[in-house]
Formats: structure tokens, C-alpha cells, sequence
């Protein structure tokens, strides 16, 4: 699942609105319909914003373990 389903997908199981959403998480509406739509640059401040309400934030996270690790 993507970062927008995802986060569409909580929205919807709290039974919020976008306005709702965003005014709950203290960005602009815009953000969150820009965010659910799958925009490929956002602020991740922001993004942590939103996904704080639910429980998450984004992070780093290992693509493969044959990566070169430093």
C-alpha cells in the first residue's frame, strides 16, 4: 500500500474529512488532498504531521539487504 491509500484509508476508518483531517493535524486542506492524491514531493515535516494522528511517522527503512551499508 502506498503513503496516499494508506493514509486515505485511515482517514476513512476514523471517519474524518479531508477539512476535518487537516484541521486535526494542523495543515492546509490542499496539503491533505495533494497528500491523498499521491503528489511525489511533499514536506515530510507535514507528512509526519498526519501520520502522528494515526500513530506512524515516515522513516528510513532498508530496500535490500545487498544494499551497501554505511
Amino acid at each position: 500500500m502506498n503513503l496516499s491509500d494508506f493514509v486515505k484509508t485511515k482517514r476513512k476508518l476514523v471517519k474524518l474529512t479531508q477539512p476535518e483531517l487537516a484541521e486535526k493535524a494542523g495543515v492546509g486542506l490542499r496539503f491533505i488532498r495533494e497528500l491523498e492524491q499521491g503528489k511525489e514531493s511533499l514536506r515530510l515535516d507535514k507528512v509526519n504531521q498526519v501520520l502522528q494522528l494515526f500513530g506512524y511517522q515516515v522513516g528510513a527503512v532498508p530496500l535490500a539487504s545487498n544494499q551497501i551499508s554505511q
